[in-house]
């Protein structure tokens, strides 16, 4: 069996397993309000995969997989804090040093940014992999890699466990010199895909997940749910 059919099992197997549990749930009727204030008709949380050791394995060997045509890599980093366990579960299985990258320095003690060193130059001329659980717009994920990048590493990958596939992200990290290429586990077509088999959704709300791609921060108001923005 070929890496990139066994990338699509995993694909598949962790949206069975996102959709079972609750991780991932489409309601195109019923839109969920997300953070920024727009209605989206999807939402994830990948802290429910955390609740068993079956679906922390499923990602840490499929981060596995993705790894094997990789240069080799001497430190995995995960982002705080969804990126964390993931991060540490995988590098057990690689035998490798871990760090993770807070959203912002603490403003006490050491100030740190990057946890796992003693200081920023022990990451100087280091190859790192980061690995995060949500690719959304790419903001926060790119924010981590610059603050490892000023550190002197090497982040020429970013792992994470699903990603919208939202052209803003996509567009993130083109401009990224050097380049960073991002490979998630679970793509949205996928999930829909699998969703619509499962019989998860309906050929109508097929229908509407898959237009939201095309506009994910217009559809809402087209479909009768305006932004909460600034409320």
């Amino acid at each position: 069996m070929n890496s990139r059919h066994k990338a699509h099992e995993y694909a598949v197997a962790l949206a069975e397993a996102s959709l079972t549990i609750g991780a991932i749930r489409l309601s195109p009727e019923k839109p969920f309000l997300w953070a920024s204030g727009y209605h989206m008709p999807i939402y994830n949380d990948n802290r429910m995969l955390l609740s068993s050791w079956e679906s922390r394995n499923l990602v840490a060997s499929a981060f596995r997989l993705m790894l094997e045509e990789e240069d080799g890599f001497d430190i995995i980093a995960g982002t705080a804090t969804a990126g964390i366990p993931h991060a540490t579960t995988l590098a057990d299985l690689l035998r490798l040093p871990l760090v993770y990258v807070r959203s912002s320095s603490k403003g006490h003690g050491m100030g740190n940014r990057i946890e796992g060193i003693a200081s920023p130059d022990d990451l100087a001329a280091k190859r790192l992999v980061l690995v995060e659980d949500l690719i959304s717009t790419g903001g926060s994920s790119i924010a981590a890699l610059n603050a490892l990048r000023e550190c002197g590493a090497e982040v020429p990958l970013c792992l994470a466990i699903f990603s919208y596939g939202l052209d803003k992200a996509a567009d993130a990290f083109s401009t990224l010199d050097p380049a960073c290429r991002c490979h998630p586990i679970l793509d949205y077509n996928t999930l829909i895909d699998v969703a619509r088999r499962r019989g998860d959704i309906d050929s109508e709300e097929e229908k509407q997940l898959r237009s939201w791609r095309s506009d994910p921060f217009g559809w809402g108001e087209k479909n009768g749910f305006p932004p909460k923005k600034g409320e």
